[in-house]
């Protein structure tokens, strides 16, 4: 009996270092026909040189079973899983895994072969090797003193079988360290001896910079003197001054003298020095005392009744403010914040409100702000009102709520009456900053209105709101006091006559005798009005000629009895001759 082919020797597992050759071993004995190996499953080919596979060929004899796949200078592509198959037979090798190591690329620090670096100021030495498979190590020394403190990393690449690796190193340069050698080191088992990079690192300065301010503490008005110095490796190079982000242009050297108001309290005065390595801003605040300035407007409301308001103003001052919270009419402080909170507002909260801010020793500013309560009709109305009898008389009520009413309707006796006129009756409606105003107007007062209630209505969507009116009857002003009047006034003026004749006597010269009158030398006469037509001619007659003793006097006159008069300035003639 022929006795069945087997292998006498299989492919097993191999590690082999990219550039160098391997061999896969596979002896079948008792086998003639085709054999053939597969890569990853694809079939090679059956020829002994495998045509297309330059690198590839099979070693032995064949006639002794010998089918040895031979890899000359082997790459990562070679990286794969093969088998010995004998077709004709039917058998199939154990699979052997075969792995191409690849050495890591030369290593790369960042910014090498001198780094430049700032002193005091954190960095990462970076440190690169790439393309190796297995990832590379990576180690750091510092004038050959192994660091420990590195970070290390790696990633796959594209062909999914080498990787890349990263090692960084944080350091804080100080300036004992310019002119150090910083060293990395790579390696994996493809490379077992390693490949370095050395690295130089240079630490220089940019200007360290101190600012102050002299006087720290003014106020708005006042000048002060901002110094700026500053120390640098390699020399400065040029000053630059701002204020709030905003170059001050006129100034370039170190020192800055201003007159300050409250923005520099906000706004800081910054001094930028500079040199070939880098710059350094340093900044600082005035402390400017000055009164409140508005930084947020509270702006006005109007809500529904039951619903939340706040209103919010925000002020800035220094020393640091008071914020008092009141309302129009009231000492009372709601509240001392920014924000004044009003939970289920009522109309009787409509009103205007003053947020005050207080500086002390400084000054005191404040903002009015309105809330508007929506709700049902506010009515204002004098429950008794009055009116002439037989005149045009008028019923006045207003309406102060927000929203304005949409109808107003006056309702007396059997009637109803929201515009126009109906009768003796009609409504004038005048609106106003203070509300509406409703009138009622009667063209002529009956008895019976003084009888009536008038009842004012008025509705908008949140409900209704009612004034009820009595008509009250005012008395006209008596004849009696207007005659008494007129009587009254022509007493006053026949007393002021009296007065002014005797003021007049008081100054004649000494020796002189004033005129006396007596109740007898006055006489007054008044006629009634429909007398006057009649003497008209008599009055004139009178005013051309001296008037009898007997004569009738025109009306409303009072004078001195003409012999009286004659015999008085006899006496005075006498007592001039004497």
């Amino acid at each position: 009996a022929t006795q069945a082919a087997y292998f006498s020797q299989q492919p097993q597992d191999q590690v082999v270092v990219s550039g160098q050759s391997v061999t896969l071993p596979c002896v079948i004995v008792g086998y003639r026909g085709m054999v053939q190996w597969t890569k990853d499953g694809l079939a090679l080919g059956g020829e002994r040189d495998l045509p297309g596979w330059t690198r590839y060929s099979l070693m032995g004899d064949p006639l002794s079973g010998e089918h040895s796949l031979l890899i000359d200078s082997a790459e990562l592509a070679d990286d794969a899983v093969y088998e010995c198959q004998a077709t004709q037979a039917a058998l199939r090798s154990h699979r052997a895994k075969l792995t191409v190591l690849v050495p890591p690329s030369d290593p790369v620090v960042e910014g090498g072969p001198v780094v430049r670096l700032k002193a005091h100021t954190p960095h990462n030495l970076t440190c690169k090797a790439s393309g190796a498979k297995p990832a590379a190590e990576i180690t750091w020394y510092r004038d050959g003193e192994v660091m420990e403190s590195a970070i290390y990393s790696k990633t796959p690449m594209e062909d999914g079988k080498r990787e890349a690796a990263v090692s960084m190193l944080p350091i804080v340069p100080e300036d004992s360290d310019s002119g150090r050698t910083y060293t990395c080191r790579v390696l994996n088992p493809a490379a077992p001896a390693g490949r370095q990079i050395s690295v130089t690192i240079n630490v220089q300065h940019p200007p360290s910079v101190t600012l102050s301010v002299q006087p720290q503490t003014v106020t708005e008005g006042a000048k002060v003197l901002f110094i700026c110095s500053a120390s640098a490796n390699p020399e400065i190079t040029g000053y630059r001054w701002s204020k709030g982000g905003v170059p001050i242009s006129e100034a370039n050297g170190d020192s800055l003298e201003v007159t300050v108001d409250y923005s520099y309290f906000t706004d800081p005065v910054s001094c930028e020095v500079s040199n070939s390595v880098g710059s350094t801003n340093v900044s600082t605040l005035v402390d400017v005392q000055f009164g409140p300035r508005l930084l947020s407007e509270p702006k006005p409301m109007t809500v529904d009744m039951g619903m939340d308001a706040a209103f919010t103003c925000a002020w800035t001052g220094n020393p640091p403010l008071t914020l008092a919270w009141t309302k129009q009419g009231s000492s009372v402080v709601l509240s001392n914040g920014n924000t004044l909170q009003l939970k289920a507002v009522t109309q009787e909260d409509a009103g205007t409100y003053t947020c005050k801010a207080i500086v002390p020793r400084i000054g005191v500013a404040e903002r009015d702000v309105t809330l508007t309560v929506n709700g049902p009709p506010i009515m204002t109305a004098d429950a008794t009102q009055h009116a002439v009898k037989h005149s045009k008389g008028k019923l006045e009520c207003r309406v102060g709520s927000s929203p304005p009413p949409d109808k107003i309707v006056w309702t007396f006796g059997d009637m109803s009456l929201s515009s126009g006129s109906s009768g003796r009756y009609s409504v004038q409606t005048v609106a106003s900053d203070h509300g509406v105003l409703s009138s009622l107007v009667l063209s002529e007062t009956l008895a019976q209105d003084f009888q009536l209630r008038y009842n004012c209505t008025a509705w908008n969507r949140f409900g209704t709101g009612t004034a009820l009116v009595t008509l009250k009857e005012q008395e006209a002003l008596p004849m009696l006091i207007i005659v008494g009047g007129a009587v009254g006034g022509g007493c006053v003026l026949l007393i002021c006559v009296i007065i002014l004749v005797s003021l007049c006597c008081r100054h004649t010269g000494k020796g002189k005798r004033c005129t006396r009158l007596s109740k007898s030398d006055i006489r007054v006469q008044i006629v009634h009005s429909d007398h006057n037509a009649t003497r008209g001619n008599d009055d004139e007659e009178d005013v051309k000629e001296p008037m009898a003793p007997n004569s009738s006097e025109s009306p409303g006159t009072s004078r001195t009895e003409h012999s009286d008069l004659l015999e008085e300035e006899e006496d005075e003639r006498s007592d001039i001759k004497v």
